[in-house]
């Protein structure tokens, strides 16, 4: 691979950790940039080499978050634990499932969630509290820790976004604390599908390590920067990219048409 070429990935990678640090969906940068950079690289090495970098961006993002805000640990913490199984079971079967199954259902998810955020200002502008019932807090572990943990490790992109919107929803949570549990959980579903495809010899190791180091400079970027403004500025970055989801999926499943 040309220096030119390792150079873009490099700048792929800073700018998918700060995307993924404030709000989550980085995979949307990095993964397509991967494979347009390596055209014979195995779908299943791409999604491995992602994980290796994003995972140290979510891991530093997470522990950035948690130095300098509060976490709520009894929602997260349960919810990190089975993400790690629910990842690695989903990178088992990564590319079993081909993405003419999953595509529409993401489409009609994305759209949703873009639906929910617009129609509803306030959510996750301010807290409520009010929202965290026994009941809830277990549908939300269930929801991130085992149902988006899976998808993570099947898929991908988008799962930090995914993981805002739902403790948002679910638990009342603001974009802001929202974002900060969702890289603590996203930080396991990394590790689980990591362990998974590095067993399997899907990472490429040393790109990988070199898109780690650029992948925590953003995310160290994006977390002061999410903390700095608050859950106003988190909430437009949500919506952007959502909505960039939405365009490069729509895209893709009209090309596969």
């Amino acid at each position: 691979m040309d220096p030119v070429t390792v150079s873009a990935l490099l700048a792929a990678a800073a700018m998918a950790g700060w995307v993924d640090a404030v709000v989550g969906g980085g995979g949307l940068l990095l993964l397509p940039a991967l494979l347009v950079a390596a055209p014979g690289l195995p779908v299943a090495t791409a999604l491995g080499t992602n994980k290796l970098a994003a995972i140290a961006g979510t891991g530093t993002a997470a522990v950035t978050y948690a130095r300098r805000t509060r976490v709520d640990w009894v929602v997260a913490g349960p919810a990190a634990g089975l993400a790690v199984v629910a990842a690695g079971l989903g990178a088992v079967l990564a590319g079993s499932v081909p993405a003419s199954a999953y595509r529409p259902v993401v489409l009609v998810v994305l759209l949703s969630v873009a639906l929910f955020v617009l129609l509803r200002p306030r959510v996750g502008v301010v807290a409520r509290p009010d929202r965290r019932t026994r009941v809830r807090v277990v549908v939300a572990v269930l929801v991130a820790g085992v149902g988006i943990a899976l998808y993570d490790g099947l898929i991908g992109p988008g799962t930090g976004t995914f993981l805002v919107v739902a403790f948002t929803a679910l638990v009342g949570a603001d974009f802001l604390h929202g974002s900060a549990m969702a890289k603590i959980v996203n930080a396991g579903t990394n590790l689980g599908a990591l362990v998974v495809f590095g067993v399997t010899g899907h990472v490429w190791w040393l790109l990988g390590a070199a898109m780690a180091v650029c992948n925590i400079a953003g995310a160290v970027l994006g977390a002061r920067m999410a903390l700095r403004r608050g859950s106003g500025f988190v909430r437009v970055v949500l919506l952007v990219v959502v909505l960039a989801l939405v365009v490069k999926l729509g895209l893709d499943q009209w090309r596969a048409a």
